[in-house]
């Protein structure tokens, strides 16, 4: 019995040493996007400079359009780790938000440069697809587990305190308030 005891403690222990690692990654990584988004500001705003004082470089255009949507994609992935550290779990659908926008990205970029061909075209469209479909599946699941939970009487407030969380529609598709 003492072996059992023993190694539940040392499990324990090893537990609480990895999840306080994971910790320290995420901080880290959120640390280095957070100066990724801050010094891409600081580069556009150049480059709006650069474009005021020479207005006829039309081609530093699309480099501030690329710089632009990459942005975005970082300020999508910074929310998934900020989620994290709110609930210790990674969210699919900030994942997946990401990955749309990532992909929208990319479609701009070559719609804009006029070189995507139709082929590309649609297997960007079935990836959009895909992706959207994965966002909605999360985002039902997650409102049934929250749901579960509050009849359950799992979340804070849930003794009747507190309606469950609702979604509302948009659009046709069921939207979570906390997704936005």
């Amino acid at each position: 019995m003492k072996i059992d005891d023993l190694r539940t403690q040392v499990g324990l222990k090893v537990r609480r040493i990895f999840y306080q690692v994971i910790e320290i990654v995420f901080a880290v990584i959120l640390l280095l996007i957070t100066l990724a988004i801050v010094a891409g500001v600081l580069q556009l705003f150049y480059k709006l400079t650069l474009l005021l004082v020479h207005p006829a470089a039309a081609g530093r255009y699309q480099a501030m359009i690329t710089d632009i949507l990459t942005l975005f994609i970082m300020i999508e992935l910074s929310r998934s780790l900020v989620e994290y550290f709110n609930t210790h779990r990674l969210r699919l659908t900030f994942i997946a938000d990401a990955a749309i926008v990532f992909v929208l990205r990319e479609v701009m970029i070559h719609l804009f440069e006029h070189r995507l061909p139709i082929t590309d075209i649609y297997a960007y469209s079935a990836l959009l697809f895909v992706l959207s479909a994965l966002r909605t599946a999360a985002v039902l699941v997650y409102h049934q587990e929250r749901r579960l939970q509050y009849e359950l009487g799992e979340l804070p407030g849930a003794a009747g305190a507190a309606a469950p969380p609702r979604s509302r529609e948009r659009g046709g598709t069921a939207v979570a308030a906390q997704e936005e």
